[in-house]
């Protein structure tokens, strides 16, 4: 693991997620829908922004190749220092079920009690298959989320929680 450094990283990461994005929500959004948040969401100055102005911080799964395989975003949540946010955790499908999802969250767990204990949040589409890998894994549902996203499209989430 690893953060991110430069600007080459955010290209790395951009690539995963158009790797990632049509295996996990193909069958949950449209296409249209998908490229509209793909181009949102990781557009190189949309994640220098998340970076630099919102302080999300990055950390790159690397392989024994020195192959990029899988990200995560983070970020602590404005005026609570122990509580904090998932905000992106995406794996290669070629990588997935292969524990590289939890090692990334075991990174941010890390980081997180270097400040003492916390909890951390993440909104997770309520269709997703990802939804059975946060509660294993002890995430617990608090509430159902929809989020006008724009272009009349809207994010159907469930808003997930565990301490740390």
């Amino acid at each position: 693991m690893n953060c991110i450094l430069d600007s080459r990283d955010f290209e790395t990461i951009r690539e995963i997620a158009f790797k990632t994005w049509p295996e996990a929500y193909s069958n949950i959004i449209t296409q249209q829908q998908m490229n509209y948040m793909l181009e949102k969401m990781y557009a190189i100055t949309s994640l220098q922004h998340q970076q630099g102005n919102l302080g999300h911080r990055f950390i790159l799964a690397i392989d024994e190749n020195n192959t990029a395989i899988g990200f995560a975003s983070f970020s602590t949540v404005e005026n609570q220092s122990n509580h904090h946010r998932l905000h992106k955790l995406y794996v290669l499908p070629n990588q997935q079920q292969k524990g590289i999802g939890k090692l990334l969250l075991e990174a941010i767990y890390a980081e997180i009690k270097k400040n003492g204990n916390g909890s951390i949040e993440l909104n997770v589409n309520r269709y997703n298959n990802a939804l059975a890998f946060y509660q294993k894994l002890g995430y617990e549902i608090l509430k159902e989320e929809d989020i006008d996203i724009g272009e009349g499209f809207f994010m159907n989430d469930f808003v997930m929680l565990k301490d740390v």
